[in-house]
């Protein structure tokens, strides 16, 4: 059975287990159809929730399955052939726009995309600059020394990000020992996930490519949280891309996808990319769901994003003015803010009052019971900022011991 086939027929029945039906269609794509009416999937009810977590609006299997509906009526589901055409190459089109580059090719992961742009960028150069603190030196197994024979240097230990005096002196370094190792590329994460979402600066980072342009040494973005950073900082996400030779962006984090990256450069650059990504098993069948969801996502998201964190500053200066609580931006900090409680305040009863008041919070961290991460996504938008700092006060005024 055809992977889309086999997946609207697993559609099909998680709606007979809902009591539910799917309508008829003349797509000429697919013999059964999400088209209906927006209450499709009647199990999904309006939230009103704020959730100072992720970086995107939560996403439930029904959710995902209202959307793909709701995107075929709008503007039709086109299939892919193992991520070529259809869905995905609108896809594409749209990223490589917004991110200001010539073209964009899609990749099932963000670990392939970092992977790819590193090996492309490197050719023969046997070494690649990242930060110590990155998630491709730390999280992804190693893949791109034990599958492209590239080693990657990790520099700024424990910090967010290097600077241009450390780059200098680790490419001096390289080309300078007595066999020769010359650098290929240097990636830069930011926000950095391990770091709280810290980011480099813009200056530092223009500095870092500058330098990487006239030592012709190719650059990298793992810009997974692009967004954050621009809504932080107010610089567009083209302008942070121009810096580069190469960016990756997620799809799932926050656009509404389930999975899913996109990798963008020059043309030249992604000609013929897409059979490295079959190569390494990511030429994926029926990805066109993935990025039908990633486009409707997409729709609107930075605006979303940035009033977003607009509420949110106006939101921790009236709750600065509370007694037993402060909310302090990190220093080069992106969408994620530390919340201290004082010591007189129960940090679970306290979780559990906001709750009550459709206000959701992560626990108070391990051992530092006493303070909370806020990360900022568009769920904030759901309430006004007077309901949220009730639901803040009576937290105090109950959690007091």
């Amino acid at each position: 059975m055809h992977g889309e086939h086999f997946l609207l027929f697993f559609i099909e029945l998680t709606f007979r287990e809902r009591g539910l039906t799917l309508m008829p269609t003349t797509n000429r794509h697919i013999t059964q159809s999400l088209r209906s009416d927006a209450t499709i999937i009647q199990d999904i009810p309006p939230s009103n929730t704020v959730i100072f977590r992720g970086d995107g609006e939560p996403k439930t299997p029904a959710m995902m399955l209202q959307r793909l509906a709701e995107f075929d009526q709008e503007f039709a589901l086109e299939e892919d052939s193992y991520s070529l055409g259809g869905n995905v190459e609108q896809l594409e089109k749209k990223c490589a726009e917004m991110l200001g580059k010539e073209a964009a090719v899609f990749m099932p992961t963000g670990t392939l995309a970092n992977h790819l742009a590193i090996r492309k960028l490197c050719g023969v150069k046997p070494r690649a600059i990242v930060q110590e603190q990155s998630h491709l030196y730390n999280d992804s197994g190693d893949c791109v020394t034990r599958l492209s024979n590239i080693n990657l240097v990790p520099l700024a230990k424990g910090c967010p990000y290097f600077t241009l005096e450390a780059l200098k002196a680790a490419v001096e370094q390289s080309e300078t020992g007595r066999v020769i190792n010359p650098v290929g590329a240097v990636m830069v994460e930011s926000p950095v996930r391990r770091r709280s979402g810290k980011i480099m600066p813009f200056d530092e980072m223009k500095a870092v490519t500058d330098y990487c342009r006239d030592k012709q040494i190719g650059s990298h973005l793992d810009g997974a949280r692009l967004y954050m950073m621009s809504g932080a900082t107010g610089i567009l996400p083209a302008d942070y891309a121009a810096l580069f030779d190469t960016v990756y962006v997620s799809l799932y984090k926050y656009f509404g996808a389930p999975f899913g990256a996109i990798l963008a450069g020059t043309a030249e650059f992604t000609d013929g990319l897409y059979h490295d990504r079959r190569m390494f098993g990511g030429g994926l069948a029926s990805a066109n769901f993935a990025a039908a969801l990633a486009l409707q996502g997409i729709d609107g998201f930075e605006e979303r994003f940035n009033r977003a964190m607009t509420r949110a500053t106006a939101l921790f200066d009236k709750i600065n003015a509370l007694e037993g609580i402060n909310v302090e931006p990190f220093e080069h900090g992106s969408n994620i803010f530390p919340m201290a409680l004082e010591s007189d305040i129960d940090g679970k009863r306290f979780v559990k009052v906001l709750e009550a008041h459709s206000v959701s919070v992560s626990a108070p961290d391990g051992d530092r019971s006493r303070r909370i991460m806020l990360t900022i996504n568009p769920t904030i938008l759901r309430q006004d900022i007077q309901d949220l700092l009730y639901a803040f006060e009576r937290a105090i005024e109950e959690s007091l011991q």
